[in-house]
Protein backbone atom coordinates (compact mmCIF):
# COMPACT_ATOMS: atom_id res chain seq x y z
CA UNK A 1 0.00 0.00 0.00
CA UNK A 2 1.24 3.37 -0.68
CA UNK A 3 2.20 5.90 1.86
CA UNK A 4 -0.08 9.31 1.89
CA UNK A 5 2.55 11.86 3.41
CA UNK A 6 0.32 13.56 6.43
CA UNK A 7 -1.67 16.78 5.91
CA UNK A 8 -0.88 19.89 7.14
CA UNK A 9 -4.35 20.73 8.73
CA UNK A 10 -2.62 23.99 10.13
CA UNK A 11 -3.89 25.66 7.20
CA UNK A 12 -6.71 26.87 8.48
CA UNK A 13 -5.81 30.68 9.66
CA UNK A 14 -8.26 30.35 12.61
CA UNK A 15 -5.20 27.97 13.72
CA UNK A 16 -8.41 25.69 15.44
CA UNK A 17 -8.23 22.99 13.35
CA UNK A 18 -6.02 20.68 15.07
CA UNK A 19 -8.34 20.55 18.12
CA UNK A 20 -11.49 19.75 16.28
CA UNK A 21 -11.84 15.64 16.51
CA UNK A 22 -11.46 14.34 12.87
CA UNK A 23 -9.80 11.31 11.15
CA UNK A 24 -7.68 12.08 7.66
CA UNK A 25 -6.39 8.84 6.81
CA UNK A 26 -9.95 7.35 7.47
CA UNK A 27 -10.83 10.48 4.76
CA UNK A 28 -7.95 9.43 2.51
CA UNK A 29 -8.78 5.29 2.42
CA UNK A 30 -12.75 5.68 2.14
CA UNK A 31 -11.72 8.55 -1.14
CA UNK A 32 -9.30 5.84 -2.35
CA UNK A 33 -12.43 2.99 -2.40
CA UNK A 34 -14.56 4.63 -4.13
CA UNK A 35 -11.86 6.11 -6.29
CA UNK A 36 -10.90 1.87 -7.07
CA UNK A 37 -14.80 1.11 -6.80
CA UNK A 38 -17.53 3.48 -7.50
CA UNK A 39 -20.00 0.78 -5.78
CA UNK A 40 -18.69 1.72 -2.97
CA UNK A 41 -20.09 5.21 -2.87
CA UNK A 42 -23.61 3.58 -3.02
CA UNK A 43 -22.98 2.12 0.09
CA UNK A 44 -21.83 5.22 2.29
CA UNK A 45 -24.05 8.06 -0.04
CA UNK A 46 -26.50 7.28 2.84
CA UNK A 47 -24.72 8.03 5.38
CA UNK A 48 -22.31 11.28 4.64
CA UNK A 49 -21.76 13.90 2.33
CA UNK A 50 -19.15 16.54 1.29
CA UNK A 51 -19.86 18.71 3.83
CA UNK A 52 -18.50 15.57 6.14
CA UNK A 53 -15.15 15.53 5.13
CA UNK A 54 -12.93 17.81 7.37
CA UNK A 55 -10.64 18.19 4.80
CA UNK A 56 -11.76 20.62 2.29
CA UNK A 57 -10.11 19.00 -0.32
CA UNK A 58 -11.69 15.84 0.52
CA UNK A 59 -14.63 17.64 0.57
CA UNK A 60 -14.26 18.41 -3.24
CA UNK A 61 -12.75 15.57 -4.45
CA UNK A 62 -15.47 13.63 -2.79
CA UNK A 63 -18.26 15.69 -4.41
CA UNK A 64 -17.31 15.76 -8.03
CA UNK A 65 -16.35 11.52 -7.89
CA UNK A 66 -20.33 12.13 -6.66
CA UNK A 67 -21.29 13.90 -9.37
CA UNK A 68 -19.74 11.36 -12.00
CA UNK A 69 -21.27 8.55 -10.25
CA UNK A 70 -24.67 9.96 -10.62
CA UNK A 71 -24.30 9.93 -14.03
CA UNK A 72 -23.35 6.65 -14.36
CA UNK A 73 -19.86 8.15 -15.72
CA UNK A 74 -15.91 6.55 -14.02
CA UNK A 75 -14.86 8.14 -10.86
CA UNK A 76 -11.18 7.47 -10.86
CA UNK A 77 -8.03 9.00 -10.47
CA UNK A 78 -7.47 9.71 -14.09
CA UNK A 79 -11.18 11.20 -14.71
CA UNK A 80 -11.05 13.42 -11.73
CA UNK A 81 -7.96 14.95 -12.99
CA UNK A 82 -9.02 17.14 -15.58
CA UNK A 83 -12.18 18.55 -12.99
CA UNK A 84 -9.48 19.24 -10.50
CA UNK A 85 -6.39 20.30 -12.03
CA UNK A 86 -6.92 24.16 -11.28
CA UNK A 87 -7.82 23.37 -7.32
CA UNK A 88 -5.62 25.11 -5.21
CA UNK A 89 -6.01 22.81 -2.08
CA UNK A 90 -5.31 19.83 -4.21
CA UNK A 91 -1.91 21.17 -5.81
CA UNK A 92 -0.96 22.28 -2.38
CA UNK A 93 -1.49 18.22 -1.65
CA UNK A 94 0.67 17.32 -4.46
CA UNK A 95 -1.65 17.61 -7.67
CA UNK A 96 -3.05 14.55 -9.86
CA UNK A 97 -0.43 12.36 -8.20
CA UNK A 98 -1.95 12.88 -4.66
CA UNK A 99 -5.57 10.96 -6.09
CA UNK A 100 -3.21 8.15 -7.75
CA UNK A 101 -1.81 7.80 -3.85
CA UNK A 102 -5.57 7.86 -2.23
CA UNK A 103 -6.82 4.65 -4.40
CA UNK A 104 -3.59 3.28 -3.84
CA UNK A 105 -4.25 3.53 -0.16
CA UNK A 106 -7.61 2.44 -0.65
CA UNK A 107 -9.57 -0.08 2.05
CA UNK A 108 -11.67 -2.86 1.13
CA UNK A 109 -14.74 -2.51 0.15
CA UNK A 110 -16.46 -4.59 3.60
CA UNK A 111 -15.28 -1.67 5.92
CA UNK A 112 -16.32 0.80 3.75
CA UNK A 113 -19.59 1.86 5.93
CA UNK A 114 -17.44 1.78 9.11
CA UNK A 115 -15.25 4.03 7.86
CA UNK A 116 -17.98 6.38 6.58
CA UNK A 117 -20.00 5.95 9.72
CA UNK A 118 -16.85 7.47 11.84
CA UNK A 119 -16.26 10.27 9.53
CA UNK A 120 -20.14 11.17 9.93
CA UNK A 121 -19.59 10.95 13.72
CA UNK A 122 -16.51 12.66 13.87
CA UNK A 123 -18.24 15.66 11.66
CA UNK A 124 -21.32 15.77 13.89
CA UNK A 125 -19.10 16.20 16.91
CA UNK A 126 -17.36 19.21 15.23
CA UNK A 127 -20.88 20.72 14.93
CA UNK A 128 -21.46 20.06 18.38
CA UNK A 129 -18.21 21.85 18.73
CA UNK A 130 -19.18 24.86 17.05
CA UNK A 131 -22.53 24.84 18.31
CA UNK A 132 -21.44 25.24 21.63
CA UNK A 133 -18.98 28.06 20.77
CA UNK A 134 -21.92 29.81 19.01
CA UNK A 135 -23.94 29.58 22.22
CA UNK A 136 -20.83 30.47 24.28
CA UNK A 137 -20.45 33.56 21.87
CA UNK A 138 -23.83 34.93 22.17
CA UNK A 139 -24.28 34.23 25.75
CA UNK A 140 -21.20 36.75 26.00
CA UNK A 141 -22.79 39.72 23.88
CA UNK A 142 -25.11 41.65 25.53
CA UNK A 143 -27.91 42.73 23.08
CA UNK A 144 -30.86 43.78 24.44
CA UNK A 145 -32.44 42.66 20.96
CA UNK A 146 -31.57 39.23 21.65
CA UNK A 147 -33.33 37.93 24.87
CA UNK A 148 -31.58 34.96 26.70
CA UNK A 149 -34.94 33.39 26.56
CA UNK A 150 -34.92 33.56 23.33
CA UNK A 151 -31.24 32.46 23.34
CA UNK A 152 -32.28 29.42 24.99
CA UNK A 153 -34.99 28.35 22.76
CA UNK A 154 -32.84 28.73 19.22
CA UNK A 155 -30.19 26.83 21.19
CA UNK A 156 -32.33 23.78 21.98
CA UNK A 157 -33.93 24.46 18.47
CA UNK A 158 -30.21 24.16 16.95
CA UNK A 159 -29.37 20.79 19.38
CA UNK A 160 -32.48 18.74 18.31
CA UNK A 161 -32.03 19.18 14.22
CA UNK A 162 -28.50 18.21 15.18
CA UNK A 163 -29.70 15.32 17.30
CA UNK A 164 -32.21 14.28 14.59
CA UNK A 165 -29.83 14.26 11.88
CA UNK A 166 -29.42 10.86 10.06
CA UNK A 167 -31.93 9.40 11.64
CA UNK A 168 -34.77 10.25 8.60
CA UNK A 169 -33.71 10.83 4.98
CA UNK A 170 -34.13 13.92 3.40
CA UNK A 171 -34.81 14.73 -0.20
CA UNK A 172 -36.22 12.81 -2.82
CA UNK A 173 -36.87 9.29 -2.23
CA UNK A 174 -37.45 6.39 -4.44
CA UNK A 175 -40.91 5.27 -5.20
CA UNK A 176 -40.63 2.41 -3.83
CA UNK A 177 -39.45 3.40 -0.54
CA UNK A 178 -42.46 5.43 -0.76
CA UNK A 179 -44.53 2.36 -1.55
CA UNK A 180 -42.51 -0.21 1.20
CA UNK A 181 -43.52 2.78 3.80
CA UNK A 182 -47.16 3.10 2.65
CA UNK A 183 -47.56 -0.93 2.89
CA UNK A 184 -45.29 -1.05 6.35
CA UNK A 185 -48.63 1.68 7.34
CA UNK A 186 -51.09 -0.56 6.37
CA UNK A 187 -49.47 -3.82 7.97
CA UNK A 188 -49.53 -1.86 11.24
CA UNK A 189 -52.70 -0.76 10.69
CA UNK A 190 -53.96 -4.55 9.80
CA UNK A 191 -52.39 -5.95 12.78
CA UNK A 192 -53.52 -3.00 15.30
CA UNK A 193 -56.98 -3.71 16.97
CA UNK A 194 -59.22 -1.76 14.95
CA UNK A 195 -57.25 -1.92 11.83
CA UNK A 196 -56.33 2.09 12.26
CA UNK A 197 -53.54 3.50 10.56
CA UNK A 198 -53.15 6.68 13.21
CA UNK A 199 -53.52 6.66 16.59
CA UNK A 200 -57.15 5.61 18.07
CA UNK A 201 -59.52 8.43 19.77
CA UNK A 202 -61.12 6.35 21.85
CA UNK A 203 -64.07 7.11 19.81
CA UNK A 204 -65.25 4.30 17.61
CA UNK A 205 -67.48 6.21 14.73
CA UNK A 206 -64.50 9.27 14.94
CA UNK A 207 -62.16 6.50 14.57
CA UNK A 208 -64.13 5.52 11.27
CA UNK A 209 -63.96 8.49 9.69
CA UNK A 210 -60.48 9.76 10.62
CA UNK A 211 -58.86 5.98 10.61
CA UNK A 212 -57.16 7.52 13.84
CA UNK A 213 -54.93 10.60 14.33
CA UNK A 214 -52.08 10.05 11.50
CA UNK A 215 -48.71 11.23 12.14
CA UNK A 216 -47.08 14.86 10.58
CA UNK A 217 -51.20 15.73 10.20
CA UNK A 218 -52.04 19.21 11.75
CA UNK A 219 -56.15 18.86 13.19
CA UNK A 220 -58.34 21.68 14.35
CA UNK A 221 -60.99 21.19 16.83
CA UNK A 222 -63.23 24.02 16.45
CA UNK A 223 -66.66 25.18 18.54
CA UNK A 224 -68.54 27.93 19.94
CA UNK A 225 -67.94 28.40 23.94
CA UNK A 226 -69.79 25.68 25.60
CA UNK A 227 -69.90 23.10 23.11
CA UNK A 228 -67.40 21.03 24.80
CA UNK A 229 -64.31 21.41 23.06
CA UNK A 230 -62.21 21.18 25.46
CA UNK A 231 -64.16 18.15 27.45
CA UNK A 232 -63.80 16.10 24.17
CA UNK A 233 -59.96 17.17 23.50
CA UNK A 234 -59.25 15.97 27.01
CA UNK A 235 -61.49 12.74 26.23
CA UNK A 236 -59.09 11.59 23.45
CA UNK A 237 -56.01 12.74 25.26
CA UNK A 238 -57.30 10.51 27.91
CA UNK A 239 -58.30 7.46 26.19
CA UNK A 240 -54.58 7.88 24.31
CA UNK A 241 -52.58 7.94 27.19
CA UNK A 242 -54.66 5.12 28.98
CA UNK A 243 -54.03 2.78 26.06
CA UNK A 244 -50.49 3.49 25.89
CA UNK A 245 -48.61 0.29 25.85
CA UNK A 246 -44.74 0.19 24.78
CA UNK A 247 -43.55 -1.84 22.49
CA UNK A 248 -41.05 -2.85 19.18
CA UNK A 249 -42.22 -1.39 15.97
CA UNK A 250 -42.19 -2.46 12.52
CA UNK A 251 -39.10 -0.85 11.82
CA UNK A 252 -37.24 -2.21 14.91
CA UNK A 253 -37.50 0.31 16.78
CA UNK A 254 -39.12 0.60 20.64
CA UNK A 255 -42.35 3.34 20.90
CA UNK A 256 -46.08 3.18 21.18
CA UNK A 257 -47.87 -0.28 19.97
CA UNK A 258 -51.40 1.13 21.35
CA UNK A 259 -52.21 4.60 22.56
CA UNK A 260 -49.33 7.13 22.87
CA UNK A 261 -47.54 9.61 25.18
CA UNK A 262 -49.43 13.01 25.28
CA UNK A 263 -48.89 16.77 26.11
CA UNK A 264 -51.71 19.21 26.27
CA UNK A 265 -51.13 22.33 26.22
CA UNK A 266 -53.79 23.80 28.18
CA UNK A 267 -53.32 28.15 27.73
CA UNK A 268 -56.85 29.02 29.43
CA UNK A 269 -57.31 26.33 32.29
CA UNK A 270 -54.70 25.50 34.77
CA UNK A 271 -53.40 22.28 34.74
CA UNK A 272 -55.39 21.73 38.40
CA UNK A 273 -58.80 22.38 36.70
CA UNK A 274 -58.05 20.05 33.76
CA UNK A 275 -56.99 17.25 35.72
CA UNK A 276 -60.31 17.70 37.84
CA UNK A 277 -61.75 17.44 34.50
CA UNK A 278 -60.24 14.71 33.64
CA UNK A 279 -60.48 12.72 36.95
CA UNK A 280 -64.78 13.46 36.75
CA UNK A 281 -64.81 11.92 33.28
CA UNK A 282 -62.71 8.18 35.19
CA UNK A 283 -64.39 8.18 38.13
CA UNK A 284 -68.40 9.39 37.18
CA UNK A 285 -68.05 12.26 39.78
CA UNK A 286 -69.90 15.32 38.67
CA UNK A 287 -66.52 17.72 38.51
CA UNK A 288 -68.87 20.77 40.42
CA UNK A 289 -68.76 17.95 43.27
CA UNK A 290 -65.46 17.61 42.89
CA UNK A 291 -64.90 21.38 42.62
CA UNK A 292 -66.61 21.96 46.05
CA UNK A 293 -65.90 18.42 47.70
CA UNK A 294 -69.06 17.39 47.60
CA UNK A 295 -68.94 13.83 47.70
CA UNK A 296 -70.31 10.70 49.44
CA UNK A 297 -68.01 7.89 50.69
CA UNK A 298 -68.59 5.79 47.54
CA UNK A 299 -67.69 8.74 45.13
CA UNK A 300 -65.07 9.96 46.72
CA UNK A 301 -63.51 5.84 46.99
CA UNK A 302 -63.76 6.55 42.95
CA UNK A 303 -62.38 9.69 42.73
CA UNK A 304 -59.20 8.32 44.35
CA UNK A 305 -59.19 4.80 42.67
CA UNK A 306 -59.27 7.38 39.57
CA UNK A 307 -56.60 9.36 40.51
CA UNK A 308 -54.46 6.11 41.18
CA UNK A 309 -54.85 4.90 37.95
CA UNK A 310 -54.05 7.94 36.19
CA UNK A 311 -50.76 8.58 37.96
CA UNK A 312 -49.51 5.68 35.75
CA UNK A 313 -50.36 7.68 32.68
CA UNK A 314 -48.38 9.40 29.89
CA UNK A 315 -50.07 12.74 30.18
CA UNK A 316 -48.24 15.70 30.35
CA UNK A 317 -49.86 18.92 31.11
CA UNK A 318 -48.07 22.30 30.30
CA UNK A 319 -50.88 25.50 31.54
CA UNK A 320 -47.86 28.50 30.87
CA UNK A 321 -50.36 31.40 29.51
CA UNK A 322 -49.92 33.14 26.73
CA UNK A 323 -46.86 31.04 25.03
CA UNK A 324 -45.04 32.58 21.68
CA UNK A 325 -45.20 29.71 19.15
CA UNK A 326 -41.33 29.37 19.17
CA UNK A 327 -41.59 28.19 23.09
CA UNK A 328 -44.30 26.04 22.68
CA UNK A 329 -42.25 23.61 19.86
CA UNK A 330 -39.15 23.86 21.87
CA UNK A 331 -40.82 22.59 24.98
CA UNK A 332 -42.29 20.08 22.53
CA UNK A 333 -39.13 18.64 21.41
CA UNK A 334 -37.57 18.52 24.81
CA UNK A 335 -40.69 16.61 26.38
CA UNK A 336 -40.66 14.07 22.88
CA UNK A 337 -36.27 13.84 24.06
CA UNK A 338 -36.87 13.24 27.75
CA UNK A 339 -40.07 11.46 27.86
CA UNK A 340 -41.69 10.41 24.10
CA UNK A 341 -44.30 12.13 22.71
CA UNK A 342 -46.70 10.49 20.65
CA UNK A 343 -49.58 13.52 20.41
CA UNK A 344 -49.56 17.13 21.01
CA UNK A 345 -52.93 19.05 22.16
CA UNK A 346 -53.17 22.83 22.21
CA UNK A 347 -56.17 24.42 23.84
CA UNK A 348 -56.67 26.64 22.49
CA UNK A 349 -54.89 27.89 18.84
CA UNK A 350 -55.99 31.77 19.46
CA UNK A 351 -54.18 31.80 23.15
CA UNK A 352 -50.79 31.23 21.11
CA UNK A 353 -48.67 33.94 20.80
CA UNK A 354 -46.85 34.58 17.53
CA UNK A 355 -42.69 34.65 17.66
CA UNK A 356 -43.32 38.09 16.80
CA UNK A 357 -45.92 40.98 16.73
CA UNK A 358 -47.17 41.56 13.16
CA UNK A 359 -49.20 43.97 11.49
CA UNK A 360 -52.79 41.99 11.49
CA UNK A 361 -54.07 39.34 13.32
CA UNK A 362 -55.12 37.45 10.18
CA UNK A 363 -50.87 37.06 9.97
CA UNK A 364 -50.36 36.34 13.24
CA UNK A 365 -53.09 33.46 13.36
CA UNK A 366 -51.07 32.45 9.74
CA UNK A 367 -47.59 32.24 11.53
CA UNK A 368 -49.43 30.08 14.39
CA UNK A 369 -50.45 27.68 12.25
CA UNK A 370 -47.73 27.32 10.11
CA UNK A 371 -45.80 26.90 13.26
CA UNK A 372 -47.78 23.89 14.34
CA UNK A 373 -47.94 22.19 11.25
CA UNK A 374 -44.19 22.34 10.96
CA UNK A 375 -44.45 21.03 14.80
CA UNK A 376 -46.62 17.86 13.71
CA UNK A 377 -43.91 17.36 10.15
CA UNK A 378 -40.96 17.80 12.63
CA UNK A 379 -41.73 15.69 15.62
CA UNK A 380 -43.74 13.19 13.19
CA UNK A 381 -46.91 12.85 15.57
CA UNK A 382 -50.44 14.12 15.09
CA UNK A 383 -51.27 17.95 16.61
CA UNK A 384 -54.47 18.64 17.40
CA UNK A 385 -55.46 22.11 18.15
CA UNK A 386 -58.26 23.77 19.46
CA UNK A 387 -59.91 27.10 17.94
CA UNK A 388 -62.62 28.83 18.35
CA UNK A 389 -65.94 30.12 16.04
CA UNK A 390 -66.94 33.44 15.41
CA UNK A 391 -70.28 34.74 16.31
CA UNK A 392 -71.90 34.61 12.88
CA UNK A 393 -72.75 31.20 13.72
CA UNK A 394 -75.28 32.30 16.21
CA UNK A 395 -77.45 34.99 13.19
CA UNK A 396 -77.91 32.40 11.51
CA UNK A 397 -81.01 29.69 11.46
CA UNK A 398 -79.03 26.56 11.48
CA UNK A 399 -76.92 26.98 13.73
CA UNK A 400 -74.27 24.13 12.71
CA UNK A 401 -70.71 25.58 11.65
CA UNK A 402 -69.07 25.61 8.68
CA UNK A 403 -65.45 26.23 7.69
CA UNK A 404 -66.24 29.81 6.97
CA UNK A 405 -66.92 30.39 10.80
CA UNK A 406 -63.47 29.88 11.90
CA UNK A 407 -61.59 33.34 12.79
CA UNK A 408 -59.25 34.02 10.69
CA UNK A 409 -60.22 31.05 8.68
CA UNK A 410 -57.89 31.55 5.45
CA UNK A 411 -54.55 30.33 6.92
CA UNK A 412 -56.36 28.02 9.43
CA UNK A 413 -58.39 26.19 6.37
CA UNK A 414 -55.19 25.58 4.17
CA UNK A 415 -52.44 24.79 7.01
CA UNK A 416 -54.77 22.36 8.08
CA UNK A 417 -54.83 18.77 7.30
CA UNK A 418 -58.53 18.35 9.34
CA UNK A 419 -61.05 20.55 10.18
CA UNK A 420 -63.90 19.35 12.77
CA UNK A 421 -66.74 20.95 14.60
CA UNK A 422 -68.02 20.13 17.82
CA UNK A 423 -71.82 20.92 17.99
CA UNK A 424 -74.19 20.30 20.64
CA UNK A 425 -78.18 21.10 18.94
CA UNK A 426 -79.57 20.61 22.84
CA UNK A 427 -77.44 23.64 23.85
CA UNK A 428 -79.33 25.75 21.55
CA UNK A 429 -82.50 24.11 21.84
CA UNK A 430 -82.67 24.54 25.62
CA UNK A 431 -81.93 28.53 25.02
CA UNK A 432 -85.69 28.48 23.06
CA UNK A 433 -87.37 27.33 25.79
CA UNK A 434 -91.25 28.37 25.57
CA UNK A 435 -93.10 30.60 27.89
CA UNK A 436 -94.86 28.71 30.94
CA UNK A 437 -97.88 29.82 29.20
CA UNK A 438 -97.45 28.41 25.58
CA UNK A 439 -98.43 24.81 26.87
CA UNK A 440 -98.90 23.45 22.78
CA UNK A 441 -94.98 25.17 22.56
CA UNK A 442 -93.99 23.49 25.79
CA UNK A 443 -95.16 19.77 24.60
CA UNK A 444 -92.68 20.43 21.37
CA UNK A 445 -90.54 21.90 23.03
CA UNK A 446 -89.77 18.92 25.77
CA UNK A 447 -90.47 16.24 23.00
CA UNK A 448 -87.38 18.05 21.13
CA UNK A 449 -85.44 18.23 23.92
CA UNK A 450 -85.49 15.00 24.81
CA UNK A 451 -85.10 13.44 21.21
CA UNK A 452 -81.35 15.70 21.38
CA UNK A 453 -80.66 15.06 25.47
CA UNK A 454 -77.04 13.32 25.58
CA UNK A 455 -76.23 13.97 22.07
CA UNK A 456 -73.60 15.72 20.33
CA UNK A 457 -72.09 16.24 16.78
CA UNK A 458 -68.83 16.50 15.53
CA UNK A 459 -68.68 17.56 11.92
CA UNK A 460 -65.63 17.24 9.68
CA UNK A 461 -65.53 20.19 7.30
CA UNK A 462 -62.33 19.29 5.97
CA UNK A 463 -59.93 15.67 5.57
CA UNK A 464 -57.30 15.90 3.23
CA UNK A 465 -57.37 12.22 3.29
CA UNK A 466 -60.81 10.89 4.04
CA UNK A 467 -64.24 11.79 3.77
CA UNK A 468 -66.05 14.72 5.15
CA UNK A 469 -68.87 14.15 7.04
CA UNK A 470 -71.00 13.63 10.35
CA UNK A 471 -70.07 11.82 13.85
CA UNK A 472 -72.94 11.22 16.68
CA UNK A 473 -71.59 11.19 19.79
CA UNK A 474 -72.92 10.56 23.16
CA UNK A 475 -72.23 13.65 25.70
CA UNK A 476 -73.04 13.55 29.15
CA UNK A 477 -72.79 16.72 30.81
CA UNK A 478 -72.30 16.19 34.61
CA UNK A 479 -68.90 14.36 33.99
CA UNK A 480 -67.94 16.24 30.65
CA UNK A 481 -67.79 12.92 28.97
CA UNK A 482 -68.13 12.05 24.89
CA UNK A 483 -68.68 8.81 24.22
CA UNK A 484 -69.70 6.15 21.44
CA UNK A 485 -73.89 6.77 21.16
CA UNK A 486 -75.74 3.40 20.66
CA UNK A 487 -77.72 3.01 17.69
CA UNK A 488 -81.22 2.21 18.17
CA UNK A 489 -80.71 -1.45 16.83
CA UNK A 490 -77.73 -2.26 19.13
CA UNK A 491 -78.29 -3.78 22.32
CA UNK A 492 -75.49 -1.71 24.27
CA UNK A 493 -72.41 -0.40 24.16
CA UNK A 494 -69.76 1.65 26.06
CA UNK A 495 -68.95 5.36 26.95
CA UNK A 496 -64.85 6.40 27.16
Amino acid sequence: MNEIAPINSTRDEAGISDALPHNIEAEQQLLGAILTNNDIYDRVAAIIGPQHFFEPTHARIFEVAASRIAKNNLASPVTLKAFLEDDEGLKELGGAAYLVRLAGAAISGFAARDYAQMIYDLAIRRELIGLGREISDKAGKVDIASEPKEQIVEAEQALYALGEQGQTDSGFQSFLKAVTDAVNVANAAYQRDGGLAGISTGLTDMDKKLGGLHRSDLLILAGRPSMGKTSLATNIAYNIAKAYQKGTLHDGTEGAVNGGVVGFYSLEMSAEQLAARILSEASEVPSEQIRRGDMTEEEFRRFVEAAKQLEACPLYIDDTPALPISQLAARARRLKRTHGLDVLFIDYLQLVRPATAKDSRVNEVSEITQGLKAIAKELDIPVVALSQLSRQVENRDDKRPQLSDLRESGSIEQDADVVMFVYREEYYKEREKPGDHELDKMQVWMDEMEALRGKAEVIIGKQRHGPIGHIELSFEGQFTRFGNLVKPWQGGGDSF
